[in-house]
């Protein structure tokens, strides 16, 4: 069922890797002290129950067998005002307020950016969501104590309450809305061009080989950790625990297990109820299923189909919407000044992920929106909101917000935005120009200016499948690009510029990240960065990170400026970042990086605990060093780092580097044009050079296989062609 695949994949979100899960029943060392218990916590789905034991699904092919004793603690996770486990309205908060730079969904606590690991507005002040829209400073982006699924029925004009599920993504749509969304085909240009079904964005599934990131271990935080599940309490967030019995599990529950030392569970906690979901999705036509539904409240909704031409609608309560689109209507928007001023508004996770407070929310139906100047200081204050099955068009309209959490222009819970040469400034923390969230969704702009002001406020911040033709996207206090997980963020001849702060919480500094703070507002996969053409400028740091997470990315005649500071090209690893960005030690990246005609300046870094394929095609060029940094490897692991040069493609070494395995049709010497000697580490020298430096690999080949090697899709395969409403 669609919420049940919604809930799974935010709690399969926060599982830890298949090494962890191996750890709750294997035997432990002969070494171990009998006074040193080892305990370990997993987290996966029962997929079968037997008279003292369960087997349970990491979702990533590993089973195993859990025993329980008759000391064995059983609670669930029951929501204020909820119960039950993760159903209804039993949302757990997942971290506390920051996200990772920019690249986690922005919820008022956290930040848009991944750079400054700070709550969503790198200043810390604003920012009221547990997931920080950049991947800099928060993961605060998706910590409140709202709902998950949304309550049915209304009895006030002005109030609406959206039904269990309404918002929910097909799973075809939105790659981060939907707990199965690794499948599906979404390759190929837009069923619609004249605005009916919005296109099919591609697939970009998980690698086979990759490895899922590990969750921190450690208890949650405000700063965007992940709650301590095993706590005695079991608070987790807004939520509380309950006992429960044995007997109350069943297949298809989501739980956290705490095991001793000899592999048996010592407390069991269940997140998601499989039976509690399916009573609640049974429920009669549009009764709610959540105990605490979202509500909005709105100068003006529309229910019905309506044109609304040359107006001025103002906006002053708290946590209200201007234009509020609901009951499946087709809303017309030309001319207008639409503004939302409002002290007392709180943002937070509901504004984030349901767009409250958003000047323009559509939030069940259709909005056509041209020529109108829209204006938001308050926080939450989005300028246009696109909402589960929402579909909003956007052209030629000046978007102005202040305060946190207020995205430009924003898609969440699967909602789709098309937008055409729009002016958007952002000038809150947690506010990238193009925002995404919880749930996911599609987004298509074409032309504009895009520019973020806050901290952690990336010019992007994505959570959906989004594509970007020229169009220029700049963040002045943020990394330009933040991707999280299983999501797709594509540009085509654009002009992108970030410039991320450094920040005592993160290891390093960077441009662009994609990786997975396990904060529940985006599935574990794949991240897709991909530029075509255009420029791309860093004025602080390095350029590309890609940590704990599935990665890849492809670039293809793009003109790149280096900050004067660059420290790294590309940055491949692990980390030990303040925010807990999986299990120190084991939260590698796996990724697949690609470069056509393309060329390249600065080191490329990576470490035991990441896979990187590194190809380079269509004459393209590197010049900097390969490095093997084992600082945030803790005690390594089998990972490589291999580099395929293809013919008329060339490799500029400045330093010492060390590869995995390289394959080379192309040409590796120095900045003086010295052949540089390629040596193997059992002391076989595959090529003796005149210059400096050495290169030590696993393996080489005199030949290059490319096969491997991504390719870059078009515009076309996005571009939507203008409806006539606008």
């Amino acid at each position: 069922m669609v919420m049940k695949k919604k809930y799974l994949a935010i709690v399969m979100g926060l599982m830890v890797g298949a090494s962890v899960l191996a750890g709750c029943g294997t035997d432990q060392s002969a070494d171990s002290s009998a006074e040193e218990e080892t305990v370990s916590q997993v987290y996966g789905e029962i997929t079968a129950l037997g008279d003292s034991s369960f087997t349970l699904d990491s979702g990533m092919g590993d089973t195993m067998e859990v025993t329980v004793t008759d000391d064995t603690e059983f609670t669930t996770l029951t929501s204020a005002g909820g119960s039950g486990g993760m159903q209804g309205g039993g949302d757990m908060e997942m971290q506390g307020s920051g996200a990772p730079g920019d690249a986690p969904a922005d919820g008022d606590g956290g930040s848009d950016a991944a750079d400054a690991g700070e709550p969503e507005n790198a200043d810390g002040g604003e920012s009221d969501s547990s997931d920080a829209e950049s991947a800099d400073g928060s993961d605060a982006e998706n910590g409140d104590e709202s709902a998950d699924t949304l309550s049915a029925g209304s009895g006030d004009e002005s109030a609406v309450t959206l039904s269990a599920g309404s918002g929910e993504s097909d799973g075809s749509d939105a790659e981060s809305g939907d707990g199965s969304a690794d499948t599906g085909d979404r390759s190929g240009a837009p069923d619609n061009a004249d605005g009916g079904t919005p296109p099919d964005m591609p697939s970009d599934g998980d690698s086979a080989d990759g490895d899922m990131p590990d969750m921190p271990s450690d208890g949650g935080s405000a700063d965007g950790e992940m709650p301590d599940l095993s706590s005695e309490s079991g608070d987790s967030g807004s939520g509380t625990s309950a006992s429960i019995d044995f007997d109350d599990l069943s297949v298809g529950d989501v739980v956290a297990v705490t095991c001793d030392a000899d592999g048996n569970a010592t407390s069991v906690l269940l997140l998601y109820s499989a039976a509690s979901e399916e009573t609640a999705s049974m429920g009669d036509g549009g009764s709610t299923s959540s105990a605490s539904g979202i509500t909005y409240t709105a100068v003006n909704e529309y229910t019905a189909d309506a044109a609304v031409d040359g107006e001025t609608i103002s906006s002053a309560g708290a946590d209200e919407n201007a234009i509020l689109i609901s009951d499946g209507a087709a809303v017309t928007i030309t001319d207008c000044t639409v503004t939302r001023d409002s002290d007392g508004s709180t943002g937070g996770d509901d504004a984030s992920f349901y767009g409250v407070g958003a000047a323009i929310l559509a939030a069940d139906g259709t909005a056509y929106i041209s020529d109108t100047t829209i204006d938001t200081d308050a926080a939450g204050g989005a300028g246009v909101f696109a909402y589960g099955d929402s579909v909003v068009y956007v052209a030629d309209c000046t978007i102005t917000t202040q305060q946190g959490t207020s995205g430009g222009i924003h898609a969440a819970g699967g909602g789709t935005l098309y937008a055409w040469n729009l002016a958007v400034e952002t000038n809150g923390g947690s506010a990238a120009a193009i925002r995404s969230d919880r749930g996911g969704g599609t987004m298509v702009v074409d032309e504009g200016t895009y520019t973020s002001n806050g901290g952690s406020s990336p010019a992007v911040y994505c959570t959906a499948d989004i594509a970007v033709h020229d169009a220029a996207l700049t963040a002045t206090a943020s990394e330009a690009v933040c991707i999280e997980g299983l999501n797709s963020l594509r540009l085509y001849d654009c002009d992108l510029t970030g410039s991320m702060p450094d920040d005592s919480q993160n290891d390093c500094t960077w441009n662009v990240i994609l990786y997975q703070s396990m904060s529940g507002d985006s599935e574990v996969g794949n991240s897709v960065f991909e530029m075509v053409g255009g420029s791309l400028t860093a004025e602080n740091g390095g350029m590309f990170y890609t940590t704990n997470t599935e990665s890849t990315f492809t670039l293809s005649g793009v003109d790149i400026t280096y900050a004067e500071d660059s420290e790294f090209f590309l940055r491949c690893t692990g980390n030990d970042n303040e925010r807990g960005w999986g299990s120190s030690g084991s939260n590698g990246a796996d990724c697949l990086f690609t470069a056509i005609d393309q060329e390249m300046e600065g080191d490329v870094i990576w470490d035991s605990i990441s896979q990187l394929d590194f190809y380079l095609t269509d004459g393209s060029t590197l010049t900097g060093a390969v490095l093997d940094d084992e600082t945030y490897a803790g005690n390594g692991g089998d990972g490589s780092c291999n580099l395929y040069i293809g013919s008329g493609c060339t490799w500029i070494v400045t330093g010492d580097s060390v590869l995995s395995g390289l394959q080379n049709a192309g040409t590796i010497e120095d900045v003086s044009g010295n052949t540089v000697t390629i040596q193997g580490t059992d002391g076989t020298v595959y090529v003796q050079g005149t210059s400096q430096y050495t290169i030590t690999v696993d393996s080489y080949e005199d030949d290059a296989d490319l096969s491997g090697a991504s390719a870059v899709s078009a515009w076309s395969d996005y571009e939507v062609e203008r409806p006539d409403e606008i």
